[in-house]
């Protein structure tokens, strides 16, 4: 058990941090105890690093922090001695088995975390610095999805201290309605739908709050769908899945609400146009070079065209979140995709 220690991070400098809470908590009630170590390791808002090891029902409400069991910790780079630092008043160090990110957004799923634990050498659970970095990107990852045959959405890329005129000529050659995004953002923080030209301006200042560089997008007919992957040569794929919006579009608040949304899954598509979305998942995820595990994020036009959405290299991670129930539906309970995915992550 000494040497099958997990790291589990969550938290973070991310304005998803609250929802990494809700995922690290599932994730860590789920990992085999008879045959790994778990151990919680929390990013504060600020940055700070914790070991926590007080009851897990501390993360969803924030209280984990003010524990007395947090002591400070680090990740070592140092190839020679790999693992967690401890800084309390006897200074340890715990060797890692291997890494399991559980950080959603910036600064955990964007490759930054994944990169310190590759320097280190540390096993990582789900994709690497780079897949993370470009499932992250949307510009990038809808070029390279197209490249293997997965168009994507039109659009055009904006960097900060653009000329204002430039963006409103683009956004009306696009065409009405349409959506302004961060390229580099998750939950669809920064997004906004823009159905006429005096919503732009402010829809451009909002995106432009999250990242130094905005996308342009048409607002695609039909609906949206998404597969999750796992696997690292053998890909295995869960049932695809529908989001039905009855308003609106699928915000922070209809993601993790469904206030107005329902999910559908398996998706109320045919069997052969689900293969398809299959199909173009596995591309997809093939092109940025993931491992592990990822969803990927679709639409479905209503003549039948499957467009490339997005890539979540860390999707939520509950029971009962999108991920976990697409997987669940071809007979893959959580605790068991769990342990499966710290499987793939130690793989050479």
């Amino acid at each position: 058990m000494n040497d099958k220690n997990i790291a589990v991070f969550f938290g973070g400098c991310s304005t998803e941090h609250e929802v990494s809470l809700q995922s690290a908590q599932a994730v860590l009630n789920a990992i085999d105890q008879n045959r790994y170590r778990p151990l919680a390791v929390g990013i504060t808002k600020k940055g700070e690093w914790r070991l926590f090891s007080g009851s897990l029902d501390q993360l969803t409400d924030g209280s984990w922090e003010r524990d007395p069991s947090c002591v400070p910790c680090l990740l070592s780079p140092d190839r020679t001695c790999p693992g967690l630092l401890l800084l309390g008043p006897e200074p340890r160090r715990i060797p890692l088995f291997a890494g399991f990110p559980v950080l959603h957004g910036k600064n955990g799923e964007d490759g930054t975390i994944q990169g310190l634990l590759e320097l280190s050498g540390i096993p990582v659970v789900g994709c690497g610095t780079l897949a993370s970095a470009l499932g992250m990107d949307k510009d990038r990852a809808h070029r390279l999805a197209a490249l293997a045959g997965v168009p994507a959405p039109k659009g055009t890329v904006f960097r900060h201290g653009c000329d204002p005129v430039e963006i409103e000529r683009a956004a009306h050659a696009i065409g009405w309605p349409l959506f302004i995004k961060p390229v580099r953002s998750g939950s669809s923080f920064g997004v906004s739908r823009v159905t006429k030209p005096e919503q732009l301006a402010s829809a451009v200042s909002e995106a432009f709050s999250h990242d130094s560089e905005i996308l342009l997008e048409e607002a695609v007919p039909g609906f949206e769908i998404g597969c999750a992957v796992i696997g690292n040569e053998t890909l295995i794929t869960g049932r695809v899945d529908k989001i039905e919006l009855s308003q609106g579009f699928f915000n922070f608040e209809e993601k993790y609400t469904l206030k107005t949304s329902k999910i559908h899954c398996p998706a109320r598509i045919s069997p052969e146009k689900e293969e398809e979305a299959a199909r173009a998942a596995k591309k997809v995820y093939r092109a940025l070079g993931c491992r592990g595990f990822a969803r990927v994020d679709l639409f479905l036009t209503p003549d039948g065209r499957i467009l490339f959405n997005e890539v979540n290299t860390i999707p939520g991670f509950t029971s009962h979140s999108r991920f976990p129930t697409m997987m669940k539906a071809i007979g893959i309970p959580f605790d068991r995709l769990v342990n499966r995915l710290i499987e793939l992550g130690v793989e050479a």
